[in-house]
């Protein structure tokens, strides 16, 4: 018996990456899987892989109506849900200066604004149930400065995560965020970017780069109830980066 049996869980950002690699474990561990994602041919790829188990419902996550739509699916199909994870998050390499407005919005909808509308309509129909857990992930950059936009967003899951897990505690639903460092992902192997990763890798303690599913099997414990008395807490997955 898996650790998620008979649990239906929604993961955002799910057709590649990190979030390929949380919903690839979850069906293994025994839960019933909703991937999302804008990468409409990835992620009914995965989905047909991973078999009955999982549907693929294409999303832009910062559209309230793209949240109904999946919220409405997922019922239509599992019956219930049990578990949320926010996975989606972009980035951009430029700087304070260079970053446009156009630019500054489209990271904080889709890394913040898409938070707050899965935990909204999530937490409604974990209420039903009177049980649920949220993972909202966040990134190191959310413990510590990175990139503009990129770090404003992530801080903003930390404290998001934070605020929604005391509001909801009393109705069962736990909410915590989860912290890579640097992770083997398409994200951070756009374009030539491999000598500098390798490069950034000597600086981290543990000497390497992390891959997808070392950070899956700590959204894992926090999905299921391995982690029930923990709550707004953050966990972090960085082989050591930010105790330096």
């Amino acid at each position: 018996m898996g650790k998620l049996t008979d649990q239906v869980a929604i993961i955002t950002g799910g057709s590649q990456g990190m979030g390929a690699s949380h919903a690839k474990l979850f069906v293994s561990e025994g839960a019933k899987v909703v991937i999302t994602d804008i990468n409409e041919e990835a992620g009914n790829k995965l989905a047909a892989e991973l078999g009955e188990n999982a549907i693929f419902v294409k999303q832009d996550v910062a559209s309230e109506a793209d949240w109904q739509h999946v919220i409405k699916e997922t019922i239509a199909h599992f019956g219930h849900l049990d578990i949320l994870v926010n996975n989606a998050g972009i980035t951009y390499a430029k700087s304070l200066f260079d970053v446009t407005t156009e630019d500054y919005l489209k990271i904080f909808k889709i890394n913040q604004l898409s938070v707050f509308l899965g935990m909204k309509y999530a937490a409604t129909e974990m209420k039903k149930t009177g049980k649920g857990s949220i993972v909202n992930v966040s990134s190191i950059n959310g413990l510590v400065g990175g990139a503009i936009g990129y770090t404003d967003t992530k801080f903003a899951v930390r404290g998001m995560t934070k605020a929604a897990a005391l509001e909801l505690a009393h109705s069962n639903i736990r909410v915590n965020s989860v912290h890579p460092g640097v992770i083997s992902t398409p994200m951070i192997h756009q374009g030539d970017t491999d000598d500098a990763v390798a490069q950034f890798a000597k600086m981290i303690p543990m000497q390497r780069i992390a891959e997808p599913e070392e950070v899956s099997k700590m959204v894992l414990f926090l999905a299921s109830d391995d982690s029930s008395y923990s709550t707004g807490a953050e966990f972090t997955a960085d082989g050591g980066l930010t105790a330096q």
